[in-house]
């Protein structure tokens, strides 16, 4: 695709709530759009977009993105073999490169014309699950058609597959 897909699903009514489904708050005037970001091209456009259409709807933007522990295999010759066999390293450090990695992709963007200050959120998370818990309440979901995961030959990237089955809220795909 060459252009923005978008995704929007039908109008439920209030009384259409699931068992345990989260209760939207009232929507304010101006909106709220949700935009997960990863570092890669995709998502960059993804947040410009984003950012556009914010400020078209005088709306808020959340910038999230993910981030989960790395594990690290410990081998022992005293342990009998285990279906999870590592543990969590370091994360402090993975959590500080994720901040600023955050932090970066957001202050390469012009932000002078929004028209709120843009929410900056990070999450020790999955990436679909980040979204879809920030997502909830919000106007638009923004993703990009695929980040860095490894599936090259995917039209869309596992995230955004999972987020545009599961999101309760209008969401554009960038390409």
């Amino acid at each position: 695709t060459t252009g923005p897909l978008a995704i929007v699903r039908a109008a439920r009514s209030p009384d259409a709530t699931e068992a345990g489904e989260h209760q939207p708050p009232e929507a304010s005037a101006s909106g709220r759009v949700v935009v997960g970001i990863d570092g890669s091209s995709s998502s960059r456009r993804a947040l410009r977009w984003a950012l556009e259409e914010a400020r078209l709807r005088r709306a808020s933007v959340d910038v999230v993105h993910a981030w989960q522990p790395p594990y690290v295999v410990v081998p022992s010759p005293y342990v009998a073999p285990s279906p999870f066999p590592s543990v969590p390293a370091g994360t402090d450090v993975v959590e500080s490169h994720a901040r600023v990695l955050l932090n970066q992709v957001i202050d390469d963007e012009d932000l002078r014309h929004q028209p709120a200050p843009v929410e900056r959120i990070l999450v020790c998370a999955t990436a679909a699950r980040a979204v879809l818990d920030t997502a909830l309440g919000a106007d638009l979901v923004v993703l990009g058609t695929r980040g860095l995961g490894g599936f090259p030959g995917l039209l869309l990237g596992s995230v955004t597959h999972h987020v545009a089955h599961h999101a309760r809220c209008p969401l554009v795909v960038i390409p």
